[in-house]
């Protein structure tokens, strides 16, 4: 065993020990688990083209065994896409109820930090905590359900649109380093309402430290759920992140994964198109540098009839970067009329960058329409002459390449103002202006 595992587990043991009545028996299932499963190998075939030893041989203090820290709320304007949407903000692993703004919420939407839903919402938490992502998942579950504590609970009242995004904030700065913080946020969107969440992830500071967060989403029947998901960490972090749906009849989820940060980054996408008529819309855009790792799985099961899934993501990779893709649709023998779209498409910007993609498909039933496909590819050397040609210099000629292979699966996000930003970064990404 070795020491960052034995370190672990003896933070597991203290966090159950230490653990509330209300999450005493999510954390007791997430350390059983831990101990049958570990850190997956490169011998999981799920984890094949990624190695999580540089994790599971580092010594993280949990962030949930410090106080919450302070920062200055200016700083964190850079980052909340104008700063006039419902915010929930993690400092450093520790939910920050100074720095968020939950004053002013739409009638028939509650958000509330895990400790205050325990106490407000002990029923609905209890019946769905664990319930879309169990603790027996996979090993990095196991290890969020053992130390669950800090998270948010979104609830959205049948019937109700919301207008403006809930936006969860995680924030890490240099009291960060060398902690390990598992965010469980749990949303629940009733019959036909509609709503949407933007996590995000950011460093104000280089620092090493790890991320291991679950998204538990329950979009009921006729609800429509969109969640956006925003990797911006340090270069020196590491970060897992899962995301667990469960879909009603006539139900939509969306999702989108923008991914630039972390030297090791892992993104799992997981839904049950468990109702009659529903659907899904999966996307991604992950941009990798330097010796970044950045890996994608999805996995969508078509378990109800006349259901639909699409997913698109792209990925632009340049230097010693890798990039993973891992796709699997999975329909049941009783999902007929079964209507799947999956496509990965990456730009290799360099000759050391690198991409291992892999679209699946597994059909048992035969009443279907399911197409999947990959493509890799250099930059446009055409392209790039004619704009050089044209007397745009070599840099800019790029950008704009880039952001062309990029603008179509960003514009799939349904709001401007999220758009526009992600756009920004796209475009600065390999300039050296940004942070990330």
């Amino acid at each position: 065993m070795s020491a960052g595992l034995r370190f672990a587990e003896q933070a597991i043991a203290a966090s159950v020990a230490d653990a509330p009545r209300s999450l005493k028996s999510l954390r007791e299932a997430g350390a059983e688990a831990f101990k049958t499963l570990g850190f997956p190998t490169t011998r999981n075939e799920d984890w094949h083209y990624t190695s999580v030893s540089s994790i599971a041989s580092a010594r993280y203090a949990p962030a949930i065994e410090r106080g919450v820290g302070t920062l200055d709320a200016a700083a964190l304007a850079p980052y909340t896409f104008g700063g006039t949407w419902p915010l929930v903000v993690f400092l450093n692993g520790r939910f920050a109820p100074a720095l968020s703004k939950l004053d002013a919420l739409p009638a028939g939407i509650r958000v509330m930090d895990l400790a205050t839903a325990s106490v407000e919402e002990p029923e609905l938490l209890g019946k769905v905590l664990g319930a879309a992502a169990p603790a027996e998942r996979d090993g990095f579950t196991a290890l969020n359900a053992a130390f669950a504590g800090e998270g948010t609970l979104i609830h959205v009242a049948k019937e109700m649109v919301i207008e403006h995004p809930v936006h969860v904030l995680h924030v890490m700065d240099a009291h960060g380093a060398n902690l390990m913080s598992h965010p469980r946020h749990v949303m629940v969107v009733e019959r036909h309402a509609k709503a949407s969440v933007v996590e995000s992830y950011v460093a104000l500071a280089d620092v090493p430290y790890f991320t291991n967060a679950v998204v538990e989403a329950f979009v009921e029947d006729g609800a429509t759920l969109q969640v956006v998901r925003i990797q911006r960490e340090s270069r020196q972090a590491q970060h897992i992140g899962t995301v667990e749906a469960r879909q009603g009849r006539d139900s939509h989820f969306l999702t989108f994964t923008f991914q630039t940060g972390a030297a090791l980054s892992r993104s799992n996408v997981y839904t049950v198109l468990g109702g009659e008529g529903c659907g899904c819309t999966i996307n991604g855009l992950y941009m990798l540098d330097g010796e970044q790792h950045g890996d994608h799985q999805t996995r969508v099961e078509h378990v109800k009839e006349n259901c639909f899934s699409r997913e698109a993501y792209k990925g632009l990779i340049d230097n010693r970067a890798h990039g993973v893709f891992n796709g699997k649709v999975y329909v049941h023998p009783e999902a007929q009329k079964t209507d799947g779209k999956q496509t990965n498409h990456t730009l290799l910007l360099s000759e050391q960058a690198q991409i291992d993609t892999k679209p699946q498909l597994e059909i048992f039933a035969d009443d279907v329409k399911c197409t999947h496909g990959a493509t890799v590819g250099r930059m446009d050397a055409t392209a790039l002459f004619y704009l050089k040609s044209r007397g745009v210099g070599k840099v800019l000629a790029k950008q704009l390449l880039m952001y062309a292979f990029a603008a179509d699966v960003l514009e799939t996000i349904d709001n401007p103002t999220i758009v526009e930003a992600l756009e920004t970064l796209t475009v600065e990404r390999f300039t050296g202006n940004t942070q990330h």
